[in-house]
């Protein structure tokens, strides 16, 4: 474990593979953390990749440096501290890979700053940036009841059911995300200490899912992200989305939506038998994808 001072978080991060090796930062989702990296991390490791891992705002042992910065999820946020992370460390052009929430910060940087990226990874979801004046919308209902937790967690009620059952509710997310992943009760409770150790986890979740939705006000010193963000903007850099084809949250479409957001190389892959959690269900396949970037 390793810590850097990243503009407003001090951050907690692994660092895995040799010190002189090519830069990938791995970058976790929601409700996971990096130890969703352990297998892939070996494997680039190996190949001679230098893994740089963090953990997100509001998980495990990172924090935030000044109590009075409002504890964000928002996109801008998530982009923001990436780049700081970069900075800190001297970080030129890595591979950039990540899923979920981690996959957003990863999109949103390579979006706004793609001469920071050699690369992107994103799992789950393609074109990871949120649409929120579009939010209001509705989805199909088929589409809808999978955002339960989300809309759960707009109301106080379901505030206080996260900050009550922290692990109980993430590992219900994890079952029904990934329905044919079959993992043990220590490998979720070696990355439940990051939902329940870390005072700022509720507060940065809630705010997440309310911000999406344009049900909470964002940090004024994101603003600006927030507003190049709102054009939808193009991801220049070479690009690879995978898909897990029994993700409980987000089925991958028949057809390619995203596509028209990727102005570079770019390539799609569904990938039978894997959930939600990518580079933990399918760490050989996250690895050939990061390696084919580099």
């Amino acid at each position: 474990m390793k810590r850097v001072q990243a503009g407003v978080l001090d951050v907690a991060y692994l660092e895995v593979g040799p010190a002189d090796g090519k830069p990938a930062v791995l970058l976790h989702g929601f409700p996971y953390d990096v130890h969703a990296y352990d297998a892939a991390a070996a494997r680039l490791a190996a190949a001679g990749v230098r893994c740089l891992i963090p953990y997100l705002r509001g998980y495990g042992p990172t924090r935030f440096r000044d109590p009075q910065t409002p504890r964000s999820g928002e996109q801008a946020a998530l982009g923001a501290d990436l780049l700081a992370f970069l900075d800190a460390l001297g970080i030129g052009r890595p591979v950039l890979a990540g899923y979920d929430w981690g996959g957003r910060a990863a999109c949103v940087v390579a979006a706004l700053w793609p001469e920071r990226a050699t690369g992107l990874v994103s799992c789950g979801v393609g074109y990871n940036i949120q649409n929120i004046p579009a939010s209001g919308e509705p989805a199909s209902p088929e589409a809808e009841h999978r955002l339960w937790y989300q809309y759960y967690l707009h109301g106080a009620r379901g505030r206080a059911g996260l900050a009550a059952n922290r692990a109980q509710f993430c590992a219900l997310l994890w079952r029904l995300w990934s329905p044919t992943w079959q993992f043990s009760e220590e490998t979720f409770a070696q990355t439940a200490h990051s939902f329940e150790e870390n005072p700022d986890f509720v507060d940065v979740v809630v705010h997440s899912y309310r911000h999406r939705f344009a049900l909470a006000p964002g940090d004024p010193a994101l603003a600006g992200i927030e507003a190049s963000l709102t054009a939808q903007p193009g991801i220049t850099v070479p690009s690879i989305v995978l898909l897990g084809a029994d993700d409980g949250v987000g089925p991958p479409p028949e057809s390619d939506t995203d596509a028209r957001h990727f102005t570079g190389p770019y390539r799609r892959a569904i990938v039978a038998g894997v959930g939600h959690n990518f580079p933990q269900e399918a760490p050989d396949a996250f690895a050939e994808a990061v390696l084919g970037l580099l």
